[in-house]
């Protein structure tokens, strides 16, 4: 099995509601993104998947997050967008853009909204 992991970031602004706390107000992160994946083969020259290629579906998904206010998304309707929230946004999404790749999983994804704060999602 080989694991492959890309990374990426974007900005945005969120709040978290019935926190209690000065989460709960408007606040922004520089939010990175780690995202794993698992293959168990390597195609005729030894390359599990073109990072490119994840690089740009990553950044297809981000693309949506970036520069906005969260909470106003419709994937976040109803739910706080947490870190916790946005992993699994972004798993669903990324497992969702390569489900044609039989041999290709999403691993995890995790999201940092500080160097000392992360939140992984994984099934």
């Amino acid at each position: 099995m080989y694991e492959i992991l890309i990374k990426s970031d974007f900005c945005g602004a969120h709040n978290l509601k019935g926190y209690r706390g000065r989460c709960e107000e408007l606040h922004g992160h520089n939010w990175k993104v780690e995202a794993r994946f698992e293959k168990d083969s390597l195609d005729n020259i030894g390359i599990a998947v073109d990072f490119k290629l994840l690089k740009a579906r990553l950044k297809n998904i981000l693309c949506k997050l970036d520069h906005t206010y969260l909470n106003k998304l419709k994937m976040f309707k109803g739910k706080n967008p947490s870190a916790e929230n946005i992993a699994k946004y972004i798993y669903d999404a990324l497992e969702n853009s390569i489900k044609k790749d039989k041999h290709l999983f999403v691993k995890s994804v995790s999201i940092w909204e500080s160097d000392n704060s992360c939140a992984t999602y994984y099934e």
